[in-house]
């Protein structure tokens, strides 16, 4: 008899989750949904609860049974228990059970139906607007450093814009480059840039690292290369650039009137992405 009566429930509790999951849908695909007759609403319900949270709903309602506590009780006789048991069953309402067993259904279904957060991946290839050929400034952006003086001393990857870079370059053909003074700051840039492994994932290569001696060097490249993006910190090239590249992302730590409509401002790269 207890068997039989467990079965019920749970015949009762897939019918109550098939329900609001056919309701949640409706509201989910509004327009779909009221195309279709009863018996193909009725059908997708079914194969959601048989094949997604049939599983999850058993194997939750044993972990709460695996949880409960057992407690030994001495055994009463047998007119006290019968007392006992009758006054338990008649205690407990039938809309108690039914009310607890709507909302177990319903919160499974709620948890399907949370947004998914999307990758670091997908964020780039959405920011992107798909496009697949990207040039990018060094000095601000990708370097900690500054100004070409700069880099007559050092050169420092930025460790925060590195994941960022890492996954533009699994989707988008990209070009660094930069203005240096000399041909030791050249070897500096991509000494640091092969320590901090911008090269292993071989999305980017050494010959992609482009080095010019002046701004307007700078500018030529990115006209000639004819990106989808380019990625500079420099706001006189983000105005000459504005009208012959689809979209420019100027990065400075105080944001600038957007010069066009195809300008996009962030006080970093990792932040336009949303990676911090």
């Amino acid at each position: 008899m207890a068997e039989a009566s467990s079965k019920d429930d749970l015949l009762q509790l897939i019918k109550r989750f098939g329900a609001y999951l056919t309701l949640k849908m409706s509201n989910f695909f509004p327009i779909s949904l009221q195309n279709l007759d009863s018996r193909s609403v009725g059908a997708i319900a079914g194969f959601a609860v048989a094949i997604i949270f049939t599983w999850r709903l058993l194997r939750s309602s044993n972990g709460h049974q695996r949880q409960q506590p057992k407690r030994q009780m001495p055994a009463p006789s047998s007119s006290t228990s019968n007392v006992g048991l009758n006054s338990n069953e008649q205690s407990i309402p039938s809309g108690v059970c039914s009310s607890s067993e709507d909302l177990r259904a319903h919160n499974v279904v709620d948890e399907f139906f949370q947004p998914v957060k999307p990758t670091l991946g997908q964020i780039v290839r959405q920011k992107l607007s798909e496009g697949r050929k990207v040039t990018c400034r060094l000095l601000g952006i990708i370097l900690e450093e500054y100004s070409p003086e700069d880099l007559q001393k050092r050169a420092t990857v930025r460790s925060s814009v590195l994941e960022v870079l890492l996954e533009i370059t699994k989707y988008c053909d990209l070009y660094l480059m930069e203005t240096v003074l000399d041909d030791e700051s050249e070897k500096r840039v991509l000494s640091a840039l092969e320590d901090a492994g911008v090269f292993t994932s071989g999305g980017l290569v050494k010959d992609k690292v482009l080095f010019c001696s002046t701004e307007n060097g700078r500018t030529s490249f990115v006209r000639q290369l004819e990106p989808d993006w380019h990625i500079d910190s420099n706001p006189e090239i983000i105005t000459q650039l504005a009208r012959f590249i689809k979209y420019q992302l100027h990065v400075a730590p105080i944001r600038h009137e957007r010069s066009a409509s195809n300008v996009f401002s962030s006080p970093s790269l990792e932040q336009f992405f949303g990676n911090i």
